[in-house]
């Protein structure tokens, strides 16, 4: 009784401030392409938040990485908390010492926030 009494509660408050609340898909690996993906896990949830603050999330620990500069201001601020991206970024077969294309999700993302 206790558990539905705050999920109500929590889904009335998101209710409430719904036009506040980041915006929140998931990709996956085959969604996106084997080629294109750059990240360690199958799946990562991708944020648009207030300014324009991209993050990418991570599923299972929740976990956020900044993908651009406005979320990195967030994080250095100490507004939220979150890891450099490179944690969970893959390194690029095709070249060497270099990290995989972030551009395709930057680009997910910022669909999200309009």
């Amino acid at each position: 009784m206790m558990k539905k009494s705050i999920l109500a509660l929590l889904l009335l408050a998101c209710a409430g401030s719904a036009v506040a609340a980041p915006q929140i898909i998931t990709v996956s690996r085959f969604e996106m392409g084997k080629d294109n993906w750059a990240f360690n896990r199958e799946e990562v949830m991708l944020s648009c938040r207030a300014g324009h603050a991209l993050f990418v999330i991570n599923p299972s620990t929740l976990m956020q990485y900044p993908l651009n500069d406005a979320a990195q201001a967030l994080v250095t601020s100490g507004k939220t908390t979150g890891q450099p991206i490179s944690v969970i970024q893959i390194d690029d077969p095709k070249t060497p010492g270099q990290k995989k294309s972030l551009a395709p999700f930057i680009e997910r993302a910022e669909k999200l926030c309009s």
